[in-house]
């Protein structure tokens, strides 16, 4: 699983102005089954994303069709963590440990 922390990089207005296009990128990654939370931070800086999967490279491209990234709006820090305890409600995204 990846945390996708986004840091804006321009003045809000610039965010504001590509957010339309961004919604629709993040309802994408819904649909496809990549992404299962997101939100602004507060003070609004900048997002968090929630994305599933164990490839970090995919997740890279993923990000690189974010319309704030393409426009260049905003930085990615991506955190890769195994989740490997979780609310019943997130139980098939459960991950395990790796074996030593």
């Amino acid at each position: 699983m990846f945390v996708l922390e986004l840091t804006y990089t321009a003045p809000v207005e610039h965010v504001d102005a590509l957010l339309q296009d961004h919604v629709a990128w993040l309802d994408t990654q819904y649909a496809a089954g990549v992404f299962i939370a997101s939100g602004r931070k507060n003070p609004r800086d900048g997002g968090v994303i929630l994305a599933v999967g164990d490839d970090r490279e995919r997740i890279k491209k993923i990000v690189a069709q974010d319309p704030f990234t393409a426009q260049g709006v905003c930085a990615y820090r991506i955190t890769e963590f195994l989740a490997t305890k979780t609310a019943d409600e997130l139980a098939p995204y459960r991950q395990q440990l790796p074996s030593q």
